[in-house]
């Protein structure tokens, strides 16, 4: 049975501004699952420079499921953008030295956190995701909003800040999903559950799970 190559930089024939993401990215602090595609209005390479504020020695990383969708221009904020907040001046004096190199002695920039992505996310066009924040299975993510916080799985959320909108299913549907995971199955099974996967009868996945 034929299935698309996860392992191929552009799935589409003759269009090279939709990618399967983890077949592009060098960092190795940003982790992408098979099948998750990035498209882009220009050129697929800005996905890397899109990943704002991620500097080595902070160490922190991004982590993106499987099977995500990603719109041009969405944005990650790392930790490396975090400026104190709980002292009389925000201003990163140290790194500028010439008599500042002691100004952060003793202390330490706020760090929120990995950004983590989990599997079948929609992002939508110019999101921002800042840094720690987690976004469970099958959430939507509306264009133009800025994440601030945990996004629940299967929910819709949107604004800036993002709040949510609504649940796509109900509680019992939502655990279901999360429970059969169909994400983690081989790709022939979910090749052979494509026409359940894009219907809305959760009970035909739960013959295959």
């Amino acid at each position: 049975m034929p299935v698309p190559d996860k392992n191929t930089v552009f799935p589409l024939e003759h269009y090279h501004r939709l990618c399967f993401l983890k077949n592009i990215i060098k960092n190795p602090n940003i982790i992408v699952g098979d099948y998750t595609y990035y498209d882009d209005f220009e050129s697929v390479e800005n996905f890397e420079k899109n990943v704002k504020y991620h500097f080595d020695f902070v160490g922190d990383t991004l982590s993106i499921g499987k099977f995500c969708m990603i719109a041009s221009d969405v944005k990650f904020i790392m930790n490396g953008a975090n400026h104190l907040t709980n002292a009389l001046s925000a201003y990163p004096f140290a790194i500028f030295g010439h008599g500042w190199e002691q100004a952060m002695e003793g202390k330490t920039y706020p760090h929120k956190g990995d950004i983590v992505i989990e599997n079948d996310v929609w992002i939508g066009y110019n999101a921002t995701i800042m840094a720690g924040v987690t976004i469970g299975n099958g959430a939507i993510i509306a264009a133009n909003s800025t994440v601030v916080s945990n996004v629940e799985p299967y929910s819709i959320v949107g604004g800036n800040p993002a709040r949510e909108i609504k649940k796509r299913f109900s509680e019992d549907v939502i655990q279901q999903l999360l429970a059969i995971q169909w994400w983690h199955w081989d790709i022939e099974t979910i090749t052979k559950n494509v026409q359940h996967l894009t219907g809305n009868d959760v009970s035909k996945l739960r013959e295959h799970s």
